[in-house]
């Protein structure tokens, strides 16, 4: 039981790690094209850390549902609506903070009327919510059923509601409507040029069939137990996976933006050989390497570091450090930012590498964080 509890730990950590480095690169005009996501259809390295991480917590919910169960309707429905309220509140409280900002070089109040409700952590809270109740009520054999039928109901509702001529463009996804007249433009996210949310409310409806996903291969680790039969049956269902998310791509394409129905089937094929990976490695082969502690120690507190590494930055944002420009002109920039033009920017020829390196270097800091609550047996849940 702890060794499948490590191979878990280790894929979420793994998932973790990669996050704060595609998040947090020197300067996001220099990224090697993995660590970037693509720009609209198409799926990279990044493009697999979220859906990573909400495999790993369906795959926990294996472990955790049937205690659960032993508690009964009413202890469940408390403790999975009470930990959905918390993380979405946590992300709300991450998308506000530091609830100060620069304006006119005066520190003025973030006030509420332009803060994203949507995020990371708000579609974890829900994807979470709603496969934990269609996990708790229903059978193996009918969530995968539940699961298909989601995921083509999606599909109809991308293609029917959408853009008549491009129904998976950004301009022409129907979800946008609906997170414009529930959410509100000001409360979205307008990283694309336009108000557009890419963890949009109808997009659960996909997203959340990858944490179902991720439940159903643990309970089937479960239930086979620490065999090669196990390893080579989840191998192959992986596989079956990735061949029908690239069969369906050529109809609906891979879409991280929109989460397409093709995307999970295809990222959950992914992870599932990724766990095959770590349960080959850690439980067959009993392999032990400094790296399956260095992961470890993000998957104990994924959640927790994932939050600090959100929250750090943008309370350092606030702290400027004068510093002469090209031109001669006096600006103000961010700690972080210092760190990177004076230690990092001209490590190498290729600015790329340096990006790359400071991204590194944050992931270090926040083990380091990591690693005391790790040494101290602290794990911080929700």
């Amino acid at each position: 039981m702890n060794n499948r509890y490590l191979s878990l730990d280790i894929f979420r950590g793994a998932t973790v790690a990669l996050m704060i480095l595609v998040n947090n690169p020197g300067s996001f005009s220099h990224i090697f094209w993995p660590l970037d996501h693509a720009e609209w259809n198409g799926c990279t390295l990044t493009d697999l850390v979220f859906p990573f991480f909400l495999f790993a917590v369906g795959n926990a919910a294996a472990f955790v549902i049937p205690r659960f169960k032993e508690k009964g309707d009413a202890a469940f429905l408390q403790k999975v609506i009470t930990r959905s309220i918390l993380i979405f509140l946590i992300g709300i409280f991450l998308n506000w903070s530091p609830f100060l900002k620069w304006e006119n070089d005066e520190i003025v109040f973030k006030t509420w009327e332009t803060v994203r409700i949507l995020g990371v952590l708000q579609r974890i809270a829900i994807c979470y919510l709603l496969a934990s109740i269609l996990i708790y009520y229903l059978s193996e054999k009918k969530l995968i059923y539940t699961s298909i039928s989601l995921l083509l109901f999606y599909w109809i509702l991308c293609y029917f509601y959408g853009d008549a001529v491009e129904p998976y463009s950004l301009n022409g996804y129907f979800g946008t409507k609906v997170d414009i007249m529930l959410l509100g433009e000001n409360h979205m996210y307008k990283g694309e040029g336009i108000a557009f949310e890419p963890e949009g409310l109808m997009s659960s409806i996909s997203s959340t069939v990858e944490v179902i996903l991720g439940y159903l291969a643990g309970s089937f680790i479960l239930k086979k137990g620490k065999t090669f039969e196990m390893l080579a049956q989840l191998f192959y269902a992986g596989t079956v996976l990735i061949l029908i998310g690239i069969c369906w791509s050529l109809f609906l394409p891979l879409n991280k933006k929109i989460w397409s129905s093709s995307y999970t089937v295809y990222t959950s094929g992914i992870a599932i050989l990724t766990i095959c990976c770590l349960i080959y490695l850690i439980e067959f082969k009993k392999t032990s390497s400094v790296w399956i502690t260095f992961f470890d120690v993000f998957g104990k507190n994924a959640l927790f570091i994932f939050f600090l590494s959100g929250l750090i930055p943008r309370v350092l944002g606030l702290i400027r450090i004068p510093q002469i420009d090209s031109n001669g002109q006096l600006i103000y920039i961010n700690p972080l930012k210092w760190i990177y033009e004076n230690w990092f920017e001209h490590l190498a020829t290729d600015l790329r590498i340096g990006s790359m390196l400071f991204a590194v270097f944050l992931i270090l800091c926040f083990w380091l964080i990591g690693f005391f609550l790790y040494k101290r047996k602290i794990y911080i849940k929700v």
